[in-house]
């Protein structure tokens, strides 16, 4: 494995467990400040899990996760996110019932009450169409503009790491790109970024470092120009995702029956 000095966050031989069925099976896991690490690997794998487990969703069976040197492993999910651990879900992530500002104010409501005015129109100011249609219902924007306002609510916590489950699910490529410029902008700044993605040349190129998971363990860590390399993996991962896909698709076309 390779050495992370200092890492911000730090995994080590976690096990992870729904009921009697292991998901996750002696993970380790470094991610240095300021750095960028793909998660990849098939459908299954466990990228979800590992990352509800780092957020204090899932409690681990055996393991630990350290956050810039201090143990979290038991630590409740809503004090993980004071510390500067804020995950984004893939998709539609917002709340569809609630107006833009709304939404905005879930997300701000992890800060102090003094500061979330103005932490509300910082993340506005990314995204400077939320402003002008604040008022909005979420339900109602596309699906590339809620996972702009995911985005834009996941940054009112200004995370230190910023885990993303799956960024360019069921979006343009357009809105992938300009999603990615904001988040490459707050990297410049110094964000860490963990990021779970299907889309695996995006992943590699946005990435420092990258790990690969498959049945619940690691294949491979290191850097991501070395994983492009391993065609072996990156065809796993590939067939799974077309797999994935095609679900998808004849799920909507049922629908739509």
């Amino acid at each position: 494995m390779t050495t992370v000095p200092f890492p911000l966050l730090d995994v080590r031989a976690l096990d992870v467990a729904y009921g009697s069925v292991r998901v996750l099976e002696g993970i380790d896991l470094r991610v240095a400040p300021g750095e960028t690490v793909a998660l990849l690997g098939t459908n299954g794998a466990g990228k979800s899990t590992l990352l509800r487990a780092i957020s204090g969703v899932l409690k681990p069976r055996a393991g630990t996760v350290a956050f810039d040197g201090q143990d979290i492993t038991s630590m409740p999910s809503a004090e993980v996110v004071k510390l500067g651990i804020v995950q984004m879900a893939g998709g539609r992530a917002t709340f569809p019932g609630l107006s833009i500002e709304e939404n905005l104010r879930v997300g701000a409501s992890v800060v102090p009450r003094s500061d979330r005015t103005a932490r509300i129109e910082e993340a506005l100011a990314l995204f400077p169409w939320l402003s002008e249609r604040r008022a909005q219902q979420a339900g109602s924007l596309s699906g590339g503009e809620q996972q702009m306002l995911g985005l834009a609510r996941a940054l009112i916590a200004k995370p230190r790491l910023l885990m993303i489950d799956e960024l360019s699910l069921g979006l343009a490529p357009i809105v992938v790109t300009q999603l990615l410029d904001v988040i490459e902008r707050l990297r410049r700044e110094g964000l860490t970024v963990l990021l779970v993605e299907q889309h695996v040349d995006l992943a590699l190129d946005f990435a420092d470092r990258a790990y690969f998971l498959e049945r619940g363990r690691v294949r491979f860590e290191g850097a991501a120009s070395a994983l492009r390399g391993n065609r072996e993996l990156l065809r796993a991962v590939l067939l799974s995702s077309e797999t994935m896909q095609k679900a998808r698709g004849a799920k909507e076309r049922t629908r739509r029956l």
